[in-house]
C-alpha cells in the first residue's frame, strides 16, 4: 500500500463523523441527495477546478455506475481563496450536503456547503478531463426527461416537477439526466460549434460538431450547453456567432440561472466563422403583375419614425435583402413618439419607401405596437377601403367581401386583452383586378416561459392558452370568407410566437384550412428558421396560404439577414421571409 493511500485510509477511519461516503453516494442516481441536509465527514477528493466562491472535487476512485456523478461543488469562499489548496489536491474535508438553487423555477444543484479541510493528503495529483461522448453517454438528442412523456412543448404543461418526482437517472435517454449525471465533474468537449451569439454576460450556448440546433417536433435539442464565465477570471469572446467553430472547451458542468452549463477553464476561442457573414438576398423577384407578386414579412422590433438609424436599416434590409415586394406584413409598429407613454397613438411609416395602412394598438405602454401593411401603390390597391377604428370588429359579408378594409379582427375579443389584434384586409391587383385577402399576426408573447432546463416538466409555455384562443379568433375569421368562397386567395403571415408543432400553430391550420408555406414550397427543414433564443434557432414567424392559393405552387423563402451576426448588428431580433405567389383568380 502507498503512503498516500495508508495516510488516506488512517484520517477516513479516525475523523469523527457519519460513516464515510463516496462522493458518488453524496450524489446518489437521481436529481436530488439522499443525503440533503445531513453533515457528513471524511469527504474524500481530488480538486479539479477552483471557482470565485468554492471548488470542484472528484473522488480519487473512478464510480463505477455511469448514472451517477462521482465529483460535486463545494460552495465555501474562504476556500476557495485558500492559497494552500490547489488543483491536483487530494482533499479530506466535512460539511453539510445542500440543494441549491436561486430561483423556485430551476432545478436544484447538489453541492457541499459549510465545509472544513480536516487534511491534504497529496499535492499534484493528474486531473484528467471526461471527453464528453467518449469517457460518457453521447449526450442524448431527442428528449429532456422522463416527466415530459415524450413531448417537451406537450399543452397542458406544467404537470409534475423534477424536485417532487425526483426520477432515477438515465443519461444514455434524457438530456437533462445526461447533464445532471455529470454535475461537478471535469469535462472536456471536443470540437464544439456555437449554436446562439453571447448575452450580456459573454455566456454561449454549444453543441459537438455533428449535432444540429433547429427546434423541431418534439425536439428542442438537449444536447446543447451554455458556456459560462471563465474560472480563471478571463471573458469569453462577446462577438460569437451562429455556426462559428471553436478550440476544445474544458471546463466543470455547473447548475446556475435556470440552466446545466459549463464553466470553461479559460476563455472559448473561436477558430472559425462561417462564410458569407451575411445570406444574400431573396432570389424572389416581383414581376409586377398578378402572376407574379412577392410578399414579404418582418417583425421591426420596436419600429418608431424618431429611430432615424434603425428606419434606414429597416429600409435597407426591404429594399435590398427582399428586394421591395409588392406587399410587406409588418410587426412591432410603434406609434410616433416610440415608447414616450403620453397617450399618442399615431403613427406614420415611410421607411423611404412607401406608406402603409394599418389599424392596431398596444401591447407595451406607451409604444402601442402594432401591425401594419407596407405595399406598392402600382401594383396594388385596397379594395373598396373602408378602415374601421381599433375597437370596432371586422366582419366577413355574403360572397366573402369585409365589411372593414382594413379592419381588426373581433379587438374586444377577451383572447387579446394586453396583446395585438390581428389585421385583415382585402386587395385587388392593378393589372387584372384580382382580389385576395391577407390576415396580419402578432398573437401573444412567450413571457413567463419556464427554462427549458427547469423544475417543471414539460417546461412552463408562457402565455399558450392566450394563443390557442387567439388562435381560434384568427381561423374563424379565415374561415368565414372560404365558407363564402372556397377558391379565395388568402395569406395569414406575421409573428405567431409559437413553433409550428405546437398546439396555437396546429389548431390555427386545422380551424382554418390554411396551409404552412414552409411545407407548400418544400422549405428544408434545416432553413426554417427565423427567430435564435437559447440553444434553439426556431420559427416563430409563419405566413400561411389557402388551398387554392397553395395548389398555384408558391415560392418561399426565409433571409437569416439578423441571426447569423452579432447581437450588436442586428436590425431585428426575427430574420425577415419572402414569398412569390401568382395571385391572379382565375
Amino acid at each position: 500500500m502507498k503512503r498516500s493511500s495508508l495516510l488516506s485510509w488512517l484520517i477516513t477511519t479516525l475523523v469523527a463523523g457519519v460513516s464515510t461516503l463516496t462522493i458518488g453516494e453524496i450524489n446518489g442516481d437521481r436529481f436530488l441527495s439522499p443525503y440533503n441536509g445531513q453533515d457528513v465527514s471524511n469527504v474524500t477528493g481530488i480538486v479539479t477546478a477552483k471557482g470565485p466562491d468554492g471548488l470542484w472535487v472528484r473522488s480519487v476512485r473512478k464510480g463505477c455506475d455511469r448514472r451517477v456523478s462521482d465529483a460535486v461543488y463545494i460552495y465555501g469562499p474562504a476556500l476557495s481563496k485558500n492559497a494552500s489548496i490547489s488543483t491536483g489536491d487530494v482533499i479530506v474535508l466535512s460539511g453539510t450536503v445542500s440543494e441549491y438553487r436561486s430561483n423556485k423555477d430551476y432545478l436544484y444543484m447538489t453541492e457541499i456547503t459549510s465545509p472544513k479541510v480536516a487534511a491534504i493528503l497529496e499535492h499534484g495529483k493528474e486531473v484528467a478531463p471526461k471527453v464528453i461522448g467518449k469517457d460518457t453517454y453521447s449526450p442524448p438528442t431527442v428528449h429532456y426527461t422522463s416527466l415530459d412523456e415524450g413531448d417537451v412543448f406537450a399543452v397542458p404543461n406544467n404537470n409534475s416537477l423534477v424536485s417532487v418526482v425526483n426520477p432515477v437517472l438515465e443519461p444514455e435517454k434524457y438530456g437533462l439526466d445526461f447533464w445532471e449525471s455529470l454535475s461537478g465533474q471535469l469535462v472536456t468537449l471536443k470540437s464544439p460549434r456555437a449554436i446562439g451569439r453571447p448575452n450580456q454576460y459573454g455566456d454561449t450556448w454549444v453543441v459537438t460538431a455533428d449535432s444540429e440546433e433547429l427546434i423541431s417536433v418534439l425536439d428542442s435539442n438537449p444536447e446543447g450547453i451554455v458556456i459560462g464565465s471563465p474560472l480563471d477570471g478571463s471573458k469569453n469572446p462577446t462577438d460569437t456567432k451562429l455556426g462559428d467553430t471553436l478550440e476544445d472547451i474544458t471546463g466543470v458542468v455547473y447548475q446556475a440561472f435556470g440552466f446545466y452549463r459549463m464553466l470553461p477553464l479559460t476563455k472559448i476561442t473561436v477558430l472559425s466563422s462561417q462564410e458569407p457573414v451575411l445570406p444574400p438576398p431573396t432570389s424572389l423577384a416581383s414581376d409586377g403583375i398578378c402572376s407574379g407578386l412577392t410578399i414579404g414579412s418582418y417583425n421591426i422590433e420596436n419600429f418608431w419614425p424618431g429611430d432615424t438609424a434603425h428606419v434606414q436599416a429597416v429600409a435597407q434590409h426591404i429594399v435590398e435583402y427582399l428586394k421591395n415586394p409588392d406587399l410587406v406584413f409588418l410587426q412591432e409598429v410603434q406609434d410616433d413618439n416610440g415608447e414616450t407613454n403620453d397617450g399618442t397613438r399615431g403613427h406614420r411609416i415611410q421607411l423611404h419607401l412607401r406608406r402603409a395602412r394599418q389599424q392596431q394598438r398596444r401591447r407595451r405602454p406607451g409604444g402601442n405596437i402594432r401591425t401594419a401593411y407596407l405595399f406598392r401603390r402600382d401594383v396594388l390597391a385596397l379594395r373598396d377601403p373602408n378602415a374601421a377604428d381599433s375597437t370596432t370588429a371586422n366582419e366577413v359579408l355574403p360572397g366573402g367581401s369585409l365589411k372593414y378594409n382594413p379592419g381588426l379582427i373581433d379587438p374586444s375579443n377577451a383572447a387579446f386583452a394586453n396583446s395585438r389584434k390581428p389585421l385583415a384586409a382585402a386587395w385587388q391587383t392593378l393589372d387584372g383586378n384580382d382580389t385576395f385577402y391577407t390576415v396580419n399576426v402578432h398573437w401573444g408573447s412567450k413571457g413567463g416561459s419556464s427554462s427549458i432546463h427547469g423544475d417543471a416538466r414539460p417546461p412552463v409555455n408562457g402565455g399558450v392558452e392566450d394563443r390557442i384562443a387567439q388562435a381560434e379568433v384568427t381561423a374563424d375569421f379565415i374561415a368565414a370568407i372560404l365558407a363564402e368562397d372556397p377558391e379565395a386567395h388568402i395569406i395569414s403571415s406575421g409573428d405567431f410566437n409559437e413553433y409550428p408543432f405546437v398546439k396555437p400553430i396546429t389548431d390555427f391550420e386545422s380551424r382554418s384550412q390554411m396551409e404552412d408555406l414552409d411545407v407548400v414550397a418544400g422549405i428544408d427543414a434545416l432553413e426554417r428558421y427565423s427567430y435564435l433564443y437559447d440553444m434553439n434557432t426556431q420559427e416563430l414567424d409563419h405566413m400561411f396560404v389557402s388551398p387554392a392559393l397553395a395548389k398555384t405552387k408558391p415560392q418561399f423563402e426565409h433571409i437569416h439577414v439578423n441571426t447569423w451576426i452579432a447581437y450588436d448588428d442586428m436590425v431585428s431580433d426575427h430574420d425577415p421571409s419572402v414569398a412569390k405567389m401568382n395571385l391572379c383568380k382565375y
